[in-house]
């Protein structure tokens, strides 16, 4: 089993920053695929960023110039350093591992952390 865990979520005024970080731990061969994404309430589930095994990154338009994602393959870790924080950024942030593999051979699975809010206030 792997288990995610976020932190870094919090009360910050507009126009600050915060930095998420997850970690995954457990039983891990390889992680292909980490990201975070978010829920505003009332919405569905957006990509904030996510990294893929081939080099990519990729942004939702919700964090493209002022968020920046990064990863420490080392530690199963990545980070999501968030500026410029408005109102609208108000959600739980949930970090992802998607084509994770147990042991060698085995099936890809994905993974969820349980979430962090993040709240900004006006």
């Amino acid at each position: 089993q792997v288990q995610l865990v976020e932190s870094g979520g919090g009360l910050v005024q507009a126009g600050g920053s915060l930095r998420l970080s997850c970690t995954a731990s457990g039983t891990i061969f390889s992680i292909n695929d980490m990201g975070w994404y978010r829920r505003v309430p009332g919405k569905q589930r957006e990509l904030v960023a996510a990294f893929s095994t081939g080099g990519v990154t990729n942004y939702g338009d919700c964090a493209k110039g002022r968020f920046t994602f990064s990863r420490d393959n080392a530690k199963n870790t990545t980070y999501l350093q968030m500026n410029s924080l408005e109102p609208e950024d108000t959600a739980v942030y949930y970090c992802n591992a998607g084509r994770v593999q147990t042991r060698s051979w085995g099936p890809w699975q994905t993974y969820w952390g349980q979430g962090t809010q993040v709240t900004v206030s006006s």
